[in-house]
């Protein structure tokens, strides 16, 4: 593995011009939909801090900011001004954490928008509890106040759906208390925010191509780690070192399940000793520059299918080949009334042909982004510039198969382009792979144990 390839993911480019256009988009869209309106907040929260785990940013938030720090709240008035609150405690936070200095000087302008202020008064110590008292955000409470006073109207990410946006819902229940009016006059727009990120650019597509070059450095690391003998978690820490190698990190837990656990769609245990014969079915993702990737592999531990895990292995990559060659814009990813044009229904006829259909539970696939499972409404039609998986899986519990193939695929206007292409799925390939790989092994074994005895003669 060449080291060279890591130093290219640490390059940043400046992307403020983006999130400026991005922010104007959005206000033209609010206004457009809003017409009645003339006094208006559109704000959107940052992720507050969980010191049990590395934080990660409201992925909104970052699209139409580019900050990664906690606990700011971006405020844009209809006429276009923006405004950045951040908690009263960043020099304070500068000693203890790595803090951009765009921050701490509360530089606008650096920063991309036309003026920083603080949320309320000073924070006790380095960060904003997460429940937060009224004090702490004093001056976003009287920025309220001062625009429900008016009759204004808050426009914010608060869809009816509660497992969505669960950072927002939290912060606006918590301003509620101090500003009880408050829910009266919210607007929800994650609706247009959703239609805005569906459709990515360039630059969008360039991170999540980056995140699958790193998932697929890791799924190669996975099958040289799968022995006989090893425990699952070994499988996982080999995958893992490798995305944290290229500045990224997991985008959701790792799944490593190998013989029976395979048939578990979302298992995380990862406890188990694999053997000869079974099957492990590995899927990962990388998440690079706030960007995910989403792949699954399923190997053979011994490096080699049996005639019937084969069997089955085919119809899935089969079935993901027919759908990906059906992937387009106008399709959907499901629609229950238009099941000629929705590639869930197609993948099940396929299926059904072969006599599998009832051992695949799960949906085709998913849209993809900053979020691993991404904004997007699946009941609506593909577009160019969507980034989705294509999934397919039959998992026979009795017979100890559980078998899982993903790609990723972006949308374009003449159809779907692989962008985990690279990454080997056809089964003779994965057997050719996995038995090069262990050959290998072998030879590095054998030359440690020249090196030993070598030692030990000098010693003596």
């Amino acid at each position: 593995m060449n080291s060279d390839f890591f130093g290219g993911f640490a390059t940043q480019v400046d992307d403020k011009p983006i999130y400026s256009t991005r922010r104007k988009e959005l206000l033209d869209a609010v206004k457009n939909g809003n017409a009645a309106v003339k006094n208006g907040l559109v704000v959107l929260f940052g992720a507050l801090e969980n010191n049990d785990d590395r934080f990660r940013q409201d992925k909104t938030f970052y699209y139409y900011t580019g900050i990664n720090e906690p606990a700011a709240v971006l405020v844009m008035d209809l006429d276009g001004s923006s405004t950045m609150y951040i908690p009263n405690c960043y020099v304070k936070r500068a000693q203890w954490m790595s803090v951009p200095t765009d921050l701490v000087k509360r530089d606008a302008k650096a920063l991309g928008v036309h003026a920083v202020e603080f949320l309320g008064d000073e924070c006790h110590g380095y960060e904003l509890d997460s429940y937060f008292s009224a004090r702490d955000c004093a001056h976003l409470v009287e920025l309220f106040e001062n625009v429900l006073a008016q009759g204004g109207t808050v426009f914010t990410t608060l869809p009816a759906q509660g497992h969505e946006y669960v950072n927002t819902h939290f912060i606006m229940h918590r301003l509620h208390s101090f500003v009880p009016n408050l829910m009266e006059s919210v607007v929800d727009i994650s609706a247009l925010v959703a239609q805005a990120r569906r459709r990515k650019d360039m630059r969008e597509i360039e991170s999540i191509y980056r995140a699958v070059e790193i998932t697929e450095l890791a799924q190669e690391a996975a099958l040289q780690a799968i022995k006989h003998g090893v425990v699952e978690a070994e499988v996982q820490a080999s995958l893992e070192y490798i995305m944290i190698a290229a500045h990224a990190r997991p985008a959701f837990p790792s799944i490593v399940a190998s013989g029976k656990n395979s048939t578990i769609l979302h298992y995380h245990d990862n406890n188990r000793a694999m053997h000869n014969g079974d099957l492990v079915l590995v899927d990962i993702g990388a998440e690079f520059n706030n960007y995910c990737a989403d792949i699954t592999r399923t190997y053979p531990v011994s490096g080699t299918f049996t005639k019937r895990q084969k069997e089955v292995y085919n119809i899935v990559l089969q079935t993901q080949e027919h759908v990906a060659e059906c992937a387009k814009p106008g399709m959907w990813l499901r629609n229950n009334d238009k099941p000629e044009q929705s590639l869930h229904h197609i993948a099940k006829k396929f299926l059904a042909s072969r006599g599998y259909d009832k051992y695949f539970p799960h949906g085709i696939g998913h849209f993809l982004g900053l979020n691993v499972h991404d904004v997007g409404n699946s009941n609506e039609p593909l577009q160019e510039g969507d980034v989705i998986t294509i999934e397919p899986g039959i998992y026979i519990s009795e017979e100890n198969i559980g078998i899982r193939i993903e790609d990723n695929y972006w949308i374009t206007k003449n159809g779907a382009v692989c962008l985990s292409e690279n990454l080997p799925k056809d089964a003779d390939d994965i057997e050719k792979f996995m038995q090069q790989s262990s050959q290998e092994s072998e030879e590095e074994d054998e030359d440690d144990e020249w090196y030993d005895d070598e030692d030990e003669e000098d010693y003596n």
